[in-house]
């Protein structure tokens, strides 16, 4: 097979067909974009997991004076001392400290001052009074899934309101980011049926404009292989620029977006940096190549007969 001529071929179909080979570069670019950004926000969710998992706390709220009129385990009134005292003495026991990494204490007025930072300028933090909040102790556990050990532990202590897994808040986090993650793959995987009947019918387009050439290969006694090479190349080139393309806008959004914005701002989350999405890169790639060679080479067998 004369490669120059297979080459010069798949040119001439990419020439005369310019306005559907656009067509492909762009649904491909946007459909693989949204495959690249699923991939990324998987990543990302799997590094959130990995760090907060691993940090996330039991919280052990005592009783205050306000819980007292609205909560039966709170019905003798806030906590006294000794209660205070015997929550600590248990955390310290061998029963439970074999459990924990390490805790500490916060009083009412550390809650306050801690609620008044993260909400500063907001109007109810005048409407509040230190007494309001839970005094609390806070448990780091060596394996944050046991945490079932403490919430049975004290869940039934006098003066404590309530044994609280954070965890529980981080699972509803992750799950809207899993609902998001999992439109992108759906969105992606409808544009990439767009990006499969436009690459199918660019073909048709291709050899029906040159029917006249492949009659006369066909009364030559040429191959389908030398046929049929130039219309898959056709499609390859143009889902390759537009997987390219897309490699790129995911390099971008992490670089200017992720990277550039979020990152300063949100110090306590650990994102995925330019490195994970050149990993993505490749992927993308050979998801454009497989996909044009597959549809390119369905079209030639089911429509064009050679």
């Amino acid at each position: 097979m004369r490669l120059n001529l297979v080459l010069s071929e798949a040119l001439n179909g990419l020439r005369r067909n310019a306005s559907m080979v656009i067509s492909v570069i762009l649904v491909t670019f946007i459909s693989l974009t949204f495959v690249g950004a699923a991939a990324l926000m998987q990543m990302q969710i799997g590094q959130m997991k990995n760090y907060w998992y691993d940090r996330a706390q039991v919280a052990i709220y005592m009783c205050t004076e306000t819980d007292a009129a609205v909560d039966a385990a709170c019905a003798a009134g806030a906590a006294t001392d000794e209660q205070l005292a015997d929550v600590k003495a248990q955390l310290k026991d061998e029963t439970l400290s074999r459990y924990i990494q390490e805790y500490y204490f916060e009083d009412h007025e550390q809650a306050y001052k801690n609620f008044a930072k993260q909400f500063e300028g907001n109007e109810m933090t005048e409407l509040v009074t230190p007494e309001q909040f839970n005094q609390t102790y806070w448990v780091n556990l060596k394996d944050p899934s046991q945490s079932a050990v403490l919430i049975e532990a004290f869940s039934d202590t006098p003066g404590v309101e309530s044994v609280t897994d954070q965890r529980q808040y981080l699972d509803q986090i992750f799950s809207v980011l899993n609902i998001a993650s999992y439109s992108a793959i759906g969105i992606a995987s409808l544009m990439l049926i767009a990006a499969v009947l436009l690459i199918a019918t660019t073909i048709r387009l291709s050899a029906f404009s040159r029917r006249k050439e492949i009659g006369i290969m066909r009364l030559v006694g040429a191959s389908n292989r030398f046929i049929q090479t130039p219309f898959i190349l056709e499609g390859v080139f143009s889902a390759v620029i537009g997987s390219i393309l897309a490699g790129g806008a995911v390099v971008a959004l992490v670089h200017f977006f992720v990277q550039g914005y979020l990152a300063p701002r949100l110090l306590f989350i650990s994102f995925v940096d330019v490195g994970d999405s050149l990993l993505v890169v490749p992927l993308l790639v050979v998801i454009g190549i497989l996909l044009a060679a597959l549809s390119a080479n369905f079209a030639i067998k089911r429509y064009l007969k050679i």
